[in-house]
């Protein structure tokens, strides 16, 4: 049975027998998981498992487990792990230190959801924030220097990859300096191409060999000024294939989100047509989810190539001891409160 071109989520922490008969029937490359569907570990560790058996086979299941805002697996059971611009403050004063630490604190993840099933995470986020932009990014990124970027996000891909998770980097070709949340509304982009190239794009093409990338809901006027990254086979193609030279898996950020106008069938043939490789849609509620369907495609040619490469990338994992990989990270994180003295 062909794989369809989708990664889909559930509404609540157990897979109902309607969300199960629907999985089986459609057959998405991947599922994803949010606040919603976690309570505990045991609780998690059997919803993928049902995840997985819907569709008869070791299925990717992504979270966002960024820290800071963006972490889906909290305490309790699960580290509260930091806000990504901690490591950049860090690495201003001592860069092994923070790029250790970086290392040691993605690895530390990477630990906790390899643990229950989950085996991608939607990081790193690359988008460099502007001064006055929407707040949507900021301390989520490492740094506001595109070196900085670069060098500390290559740290976090690498201790995501030693613990089998297969990093996602986010937001292409960047959302940094949008002036309003593509959650709530349609950002538009309004410098030269010759400017972004200079800024934006800069940590994008450093990690233009990553597994998988997740679009921007962002216009860019001086691309195509009629329709969104997500949605644009023009902007897809100049941009994102073309200027960023990006060769890897690209999902569309959620179709569901306000950016986005328009019925969800019609986006989703609009997303795959532009270049998409997979659509992602987050609600979990299914009908929403049957709209997508009728307008999928299987997963073929370069798509299912790049898909089979990220699910190879879950396969590898290195031992490691959590335990001293958290004092390690603890003594390092502990060199900013010696500078404060």
């Amino acid at each position: 049975m062909s794989i369809n071109a989708a990664i889909f989520g559930c509404f609540g922490p157990e897979l109902t027998r309607g969300e199960a008969a629907f999985f089986r029937d459609c057959n998405p490359w991947a599922f994803i998981l949010f606040g919603r569907n976690i309570e505990t570990p045991d609780q998690v560790r059997k919803l993928c498992a049902d995840l997985r058996n819907s569709v008869g086979r070791d299925a990717l299941i992504f979270v966002d487990q960024e820290g800071g805002r963006v972490q889906r697996l909290n305490p309790p059971h699960w580290r509260k792990a930091p806000f990504a611009g901690l490591f950049g403050d860090l690495y201003k004063l001592d860069k092994a230190a923070a790029k250790r630490a970086t290392w040691l604190n993605f690895r530390l993840i990477a630990e906790e959801l390899h643990e229950v099933g989950i085996t991608a995470d939607c990081a790193p986020v690359l988008d460099l924030p502007v001064w006055g932009s929407d707040p949507i990014i900021s301390d989520r990124a490492f740094s506001y220097q595109s070196d900085e970027m670069i060098d500390i996000a290559h740290a976090c891909m690498a201790g995501l990859t030693a613990g089998g998770i297969v990093p996602v980097i986010k937001h292409l070709p960047g959302h940094g300096r949008a002036k309003v949340d593509s959650h709530k509304a349609l950002p538009v982009i309004t410098e030269s191409l010759e400017e972004l190239s200079k800024t934006d794009f800069i940590p994008f093409k450093a990690f233009k060999e990553a597994p998988m990338a997740m679009t921007a809901h962002v216009v860019i006027n001086a691309v195509d000024p009629s329709a969104p990254i997500t949605i644009s086979k023009l902007a897809m193609t100049k941009v994102i294939r073309g200027e960023l030279g990006y060769d890897g898996l690209v999902m569309s950020d959620d179709l569901d989100m306000k950016a986005l106008k328009g019925d969800l069938t019609n986006l989703t043939q609009r997303a795959l047509h532009a270049g998409c490789d997979v659509v992602l849609q987050c609600s979990g509620k299914l009908p929403a989810m049957v709209n997508v369907a009728k307008g999928l495609s299987p997963l073929s040619g370069e798509s299912l190539r790049r898909a089979q490469l990220a699910d190879l990338m879950s396969n590898p994992y290195e031992t490691f001891n959590p335990v001293s990989a958290l004092e390690e990270y603890e003594s390092l994180i502990a060199l900013m409160d010696k500078t404060d003295e």
